[in-house]
């Protein structure tokens, strides 16, 4: 029965992880991020590392998400993001910030 529910759980774990990857295609976020490594902005596991522990990471990101903004990560600008909505923003943030 533990076995069970060990399998479930990493499943429904595994496929929330990927559908997170999805929203963030479909947002146009892996165009200019991607989980390991730099591109145009920091990695994503570089993000969670960064914001780890802290308290209002969550609420700071999807605003910069939304928002857009600069100087945290260099001189390149991170452009605001209309077609993100609040819901889609802070299911982003929690993945990203997930991530280890």
């Amino acid at each position: 029965m533990k076995r069970i529910l060990l399998i479930t759980a990493a499943v429904l774990y595994s496929g929330a992880a990927l559908a997170n990857l999805e929203l963030a295609k479909q947002k146009n976020c892996m165009s200019c991020h991607t989980v390991d490594n730099k591109l145009v902005g920091p990695a994503y596991r570089d993000v969670a590392k960064k914001y780890a522990g802290q308290k209002d990471a969550e609420d700071k990101l999807v605003q910069k998400v939304m928002k857009g903004g600069s100087g945290n990560w260099g001189p390149v600008v991170m452009p605001p993001n209309a077609q993100v909505t609040e819901a889609e923003a802070r299911t982003l943030v929690k993945w990203v910030l997930g991530l280890k």
